[in-house]
């Protein structure tokens, strides 16, 4: 009875459309779509940072002769939460917020347009040194959070374009 259970399990699961996206490794569809996706300079220390985090993950499966810019915008904001009576902050929120385009260079279509954020908490402690270096770490690690989701979504969005277009 195990046996059977086990295999309509599995037979109802192949039949679900799920299917792999990143199917072929390296080089497959989606990574050499990922590899023809150019990355601008992005303005400031968090788009140098965004820039490096994407170009890393796009560019995983080596180079292509560009097809699409993606053009990214960022909102870097830090502000004080926890404020005691003498005015003194002890808790910051960093959020970086992401506007990008991926454009096709050949037609000059949009084909995505989307926003993406996230945001961190910062411990303001007596140590301004610490303080900076929690805030500059807290930067890196939204670049690299945003980065990703980034990434996803021109992946998901390159991977539903029609067959022979590019």
């Amino acid at each position: 009875m195990r046996i059977l259970l086990a295999g309509l399990a599995l037979a109802s699961l192949s039949a679900c459309g799920l299917a792999p996206m990143y199917a072929g490794g390296g080089s497959g569809g989606v990574a050499q779509s990922l590899a023809a996706v150019e990355v601008p300079a992005i303005e400031g220390r968090a788009g140098w940072l965004m820039r490096n985090a994407l170009l890393d993950r796009l560019g995983a499966a080596g180079a292509a002769a560009p097809q699409y810019r993606l053009e990214v915008r960022l909102d870097d904001q830090l502000e004080g939460l926890g404020v005691l009576r003498d005015d003194t902050i002890t808790r910051e929120r960093r959020t970086l917020r992401a506007r990008y385009q991926l454009v096709d260079m050949a037609t000059g279509n949009i084909v995505l347009d989307a926003t993406d954020g996230s945001d961190a908490g910062i411990d303001v402690v007596s140590s301004e040194y610490a303080t900076i270096a929690a805030e500059q770490s807290a930067l890196e690690r939204l670049a690299e959070d945003v980065a990703q989701r980034i990434v996803t979504r021109v992946a998901l969005t390159l991977r539903n374009q029609p067959a022979g277009q590019p």
